[in-house]
């Protein structure tokens, strides 16, 4: 039996994950990096626990979520960089 999917947002372009995964699941799927370091170096996620902020994004205009954390939700918008 198949899980149910929903449909997000990722800087612009549909992603389509289970319910249930994370938005950086759905992130690792459509970017090719979560962000970039102040030097311009691409970051994705290390530890996908919440301690390394290295996946953070924007979701629903609120910056600094950190992906490997928030349940994806249908119709959620996310943008990893500005």
């Amino acid at each position: 039996m198949n899980a149910p999917r929903i449909r997000i947002a990722v800087d612009g372009c549909e992603v389509e994950v289970p319910a249930g995964a994370s938005v950086a699941a759905a992130v690792a799927l459509a970017a090719p990096h979560f962000r970039r370091s102040r030097s311009g170096q691409p970051r994705a996620p290390l530890c996908g626990m919440g301690v390394c902020f290295e996946c953070r994004v924007r979701i629903d205009g609120i910056e600094h979520q950190r992906s490997c954390l928030v349940p994806a939700r249908e119709g959620m918008q996310v943008a990893c960089d500005d």
